[in-house]
């Protein structure tokens, strides 16, 4: 849920990277920071453990432009990719208002993929989410290998609801932008049709 500051003028909206583990999710972000000027980015913060070599979650404020004379600031989060994550998955996800699946497109990752976001739909209907409202992107990751699957395969396995999809190689920098951007319009034209909640809080 998107919240208001109104002392610094600012709408502060959420976007999670959600995916199997080592899928790309962290490097997207990390992408996205070292690309993205040092005024209009703050701290990354990473919470690592023996077991997840991914960050446990990443914050990165953007400015992307202004609604009625605020600015608009997203907050991108990833989630741990481990199913041993489950709760942690879970509180990340909580006030989302933006949502991009990265996805491993190795042939052999396509049952990790299909488990994320089984787990994904699962976990925002037990926090009364609706996946079908909720702003969503799928980026097909890694499609500088060789053993992928095709983008129409994926498309027909993992993209349900036909949103809009994305190849990408991450870690060089493809696609990563068009998908956050792909993102970011959608959470914007939802707040553009929706009331400014005084009461909300930072998630």
């Amino acid at each position: 849920m998107s919240f208001v500051n109104y002392i610094s003028k600012e709408i502060n909206c959420k976007i999670v990277y959600y995916g199997p583990g080592l899928g790309g999710k962290t490097t997207n972000i990390q992408y996205i920071y070292k690309k993205t000027s040092g005024d209009h980015k703050g701290q990354v913060i990473s919470l690592n453990s023996d077991n997840e070599r991914t960050l446990f979650f990443d914050f990165l404020p953007l400015n992307l432009g202004e609604i009625r004379g605020f600015k608009t600031r997203f907050h991108l989060y990833t989630v741990p990719g481990q199913v041993f994550y489950e709760a942690s998955r879970k509180l990340v996800l909580r006030g989302v208002d933006g949502l991009i699946f990265v996805a491993d497109s190795q042939v052999e990752k396509l049952e990790e993929n299909l488990k994320s976001l089984a787990s994904l739909e699962a976990n925002l209907a037990e926090q009364g989410y609706d996946i079908n409202t909720i702003p969503l992107v799928m980026q097909w990751n890694k499609r500088d290998l060789s053993n992928v699957m095709s983008e129409e395969d994926m498309n027909e396995k993992l993209n349900k609801w036909n949103v809009p999809s994305f190849s990408s190689v991450a870690i060089s920098g493809e696609g990563v932008f068009e998908t956050l951007k792909a993102v970011s319009k959608q959470v914007l034209m939802n707040i553009k049709g929706g009331a400014i909640n005084e009461n909300s809080t930072s998630p």
